[in-house]
């Protein structure tokens, strides 16, 4: 298994090389954004903007020789604008339906907190079950199927706060955060002319690409590590800061970010170094603090790491044989 999971990792390498062609700086939260590809799940980014959220998709969308899809969210944007409508053809009398962008491979939600709680709970069904039902007919959508949203914090005007339900549908919520002065004089320097975006190129197949997807199943996870994961999850949901603690999804997509983290960082099993380090960024979206907790400025991820930080590690790994 290991000399199968490194002549992938071989793939991954060369993925995440294309991307800091455009990137600068940024490595850690462009292999997560590899992570939650290859496990199948989705991404949030939320920052100011201007400090490179959307280019990081779109690059990591380049990347890939899959159908990439941008959706502008905007407050007049409806849901039928993202799955699709069917339109009555005269000649055939019958309804025809024409798909909409989120039957692509890659989709961009592009400030998705710009439109209305009805028109982003049109992703619900194809982000949590790859399918999407338009006029009581369910369309599948296609493998693999990504999305990665961007959004404005929640203070800016003309901005919806995300649905719990919603949140919990991405297995990641990352910042970016701005650059240093020296990366941000290398952006300029690399922007007098062209921009890298514009030549680009696809470094990996659609059908390579589920492969690797197929592969992370396949990482082995111990149970004392599955036990370790439960523990922080339960957590949350008896902590006095916190009004509604994580859901057993979050579990689920702990496991699974710990299997595909492992497997860009070459290992065909997971520590518990991994899921210590992915838990803020798995978590952190899917909880509630209570009122008296936001009104004393307490934070979700320092909420979380102090969970981490009481949580004991397994230190022992249990052999069948």
């Amino acid at each position: 298994m290991i000399k199968e999971t490194m002549k992938y990792h071989k793939k991954i390498d060369i993925v995440l090389e294309n991307i800091s062609k455009v990137m600068i700086g940024k490595q850690d939260e462009t292999v997560l954004s590899l992570v939650a590809l290859l496990a199948q799940g989705h991404v949030l980014f939320e920052d100011v903007p201007g400090v490179g959220k959307t280019m990081l998709v779109r690059a990591l969308a380049k990347s890939l020789d899959c159908d990439f899809r941008r959706i502008q969210f905007t407050p007049d944007l409806l849901p039928s604008d993202i799955t699709g409508i069917s339109i009555y053809n005269p000649k055939e009398m019958e309804f025809e339906y024409r798909p909409g962008p989120l039957l692509g491979n890659v989709v961009l939600a592009d400030e998705i907190n710009r439109s209305s709680p009805k028109t982003q709970s049109s992703l619900l069904e194809g982000m949590e079950e790859k399918r999407v039902t338009v006029d009581g007919n369910t369309v599948l959508l296609q493998r693999p199927f990504f999305v990665m949203a961007t959004q404005n914090p929640v203070e800016f005007e003309g901005t919806y706060p995300l649905p719990e339900a919603q949140l919990d549908r991405f297995l990641l919520k990352l910042k970016l955060g701005y650059p240093t002065l020296e990366e941000e004089l290398e952006m300029l320097e690399r922007t007098t002319k062209n921009h890298p975006i514009e030549s680009l190129q696809s470094v990996i197949s659609k059908a390579e690409l589920i492969t690797l997807q197929e592969e992370v199943k396949e990482i082995y996870i111990d149970q004392s590590i599955q036990w370790y994961i439960l523990k922080l999850v339960s957590s949350t949901r008896n902590h006095h800061a916190i009004h509604f603690g994580a859901s057993p999804r979050a579990s689920i997509a702990l496991m699974k970010a710990s299997q595909a983290f492992a497997f860009v960082k070459g290992r065909d099993y997971v520590l518990p170094d991994d899921v210590k380090y992915l838990t803020p960024f798995v978590l952190s979206h899917r909880i509630t603090l209570t009122h008296e907790a936001t009104y004393d400025g307490v934070d979700r991820e320092q909420t979380i790491v102090s969970i981490i930080k009481n949580t004991n590690i397994p230190i022992r790994r249990k052999f069948s044989g």
